[in-house]
């Protein structure tokens, strides 16, 4: 993420802060029960964001662990396919008599 973006992340964030504080009095809420309830609602999107966030990371779905996952199969693919046949079949009897 670039910083621009988490600009932008969090100005959003704000800017729905304030909406919703102004939809909440435009629906007949005083002032401090409005800004009650615009920061509940922001406490309750950032709680849910961060459980999605943690569940991501628990399950390694995340787009560090998929490119590195990526990268580590393209590096083995690659060292296997660079193996002469010779070597192709030492490395196969080794992975053999370690059963």
């Amino acid at each position: 993420m670039r910083r621009i973006d988490a600009i932008g992340i969090a100005l959003g964030v704000f800017l729905a802060g304030g909406l919703a504080y102004v939809a909440l009095q435009l629906f007949g809420l005083d002032t401090q029960d409005a800004g009650i309830w615009s920061q509940a609602l922001l406490v309750v999107g950032l709680v849910g964001w961060l459980a999605t966030y943690l569940f991501r990371a628990g399950t390694k779905n995340m787009t560090y662990h998929q490119q590195r996952e990526e990268y580590e199969k393209a590096f083995l693919e690659k060292r296997l396919n660079e193996l002469s046949p010779e070597e192709l079949a030492k490395l196969q009897a080794e992975i053999e008599s370690d059963d």
